[in-house]
């Protein structure tokens, strides 16, 4: 079994790397969802990271369909990944009916090549997840990230578990949203998933001694929570051991 770890910065990476996580996916903006992060971002992380590396490929928040422009910028992003390093890249475009836009993210997909692909949660916006789930083989993408097309991962353990079946071995079905210690376990179970995402977070207060008041805003920092990782992956090696 395998952990990913979603991560906003730099020493959220870190903290996954250091925790026993497997893979992490860099992302900035966090309110948005996880759109790309910067160039000298992803080019540190290469630096410090000694575990897999997948920024993703996101111009903007909101919903998935892309300009031209867009897909203009997202196409020298996945360069920019190839060119640093990393090994692979996360990606996931629809047209406005809701299915998958096969030419763009086939075009991403070649580009990115030889790195791996993941198609994000634009999945759990398709209008038929099993169509889509054949789509994003034909595409080429090594794994999707699926809630299971519920705001949570345990939540779309049903429809989860189906896509699994109908995958059948030909792509990886990774559950993500919600995932913590609490619930890796029975998420398993339910459906069989052998790979997890999991952003782990939790909010950090500022450090910061003086704070103007006037501004009546909270300042904290959203990170990748150590004690949760390493939850997750007690029992991922637990499973290991029983193979």
């Amino acid at each position: 079994m395998l952990l990913e770890v979603c991560c906003y910065n730099l020493a959220s990476a870190m903290i996954a790397q250091e925790s026993g996580a497997h893979r992490v996916e860099l992302c900035a903006d966090p309110a948005d969802g996880g759109t790309t992060p910067s160039y000298s971002l992803i080019k540190t992380a290469r630096k410090k990271l000694n575990i897999a590396l997948y920024p993703i490929i996101r111009t903007r928040g909101g919903d998935f369909l892309f300009s031209d422009e867009e897909f203009e910028v997202m196409l020298h992003d996945v360069h920019a990944c190839k060119k640093l390093g990393c090994d692979g890249v996360v990606i996931g475009i629809l047209h406005a009916n809701g299915t998958i836009d096969k030419e763009k993210c086939s075009r991403l997909v070649e580009s990115a090549y030889p790195l791996g692909v993941t198609f994000h949660r634009a999945f759990d916006w398709s209008v038929n997840p099993f169509e889509a789930l054949e789509d994003i083989i034909d595409i080429g993408c090594e794994r999707i990230l699926t809630s299971g097309q519920q705001p949570r991962a345990i939540q779309g353990a049903p429809l989860i578990a189906d896509l699994i079946k109908q995958a059948a071995d030909r792509i990886v079905i990774m559950p993500g949203s919600g995932i913590r210690a609490s619930n890796i376990a029975d998420l398993a179970r339910e459906t069989g998933a052998v790979e997890f995402h999991s952003s782990a977070r939790i909010n950090r207060k500022t450090q910061m001694q003086y704070l103007n008041s006037a501004m009546q805003e909270e300042q904290f920092t959203v990170m990748a929570d150590r004690h949760e990782i390493e939850g997750m992956l007690k029992f991922i090696t637990r499973e290991a051991n029983t193979i």
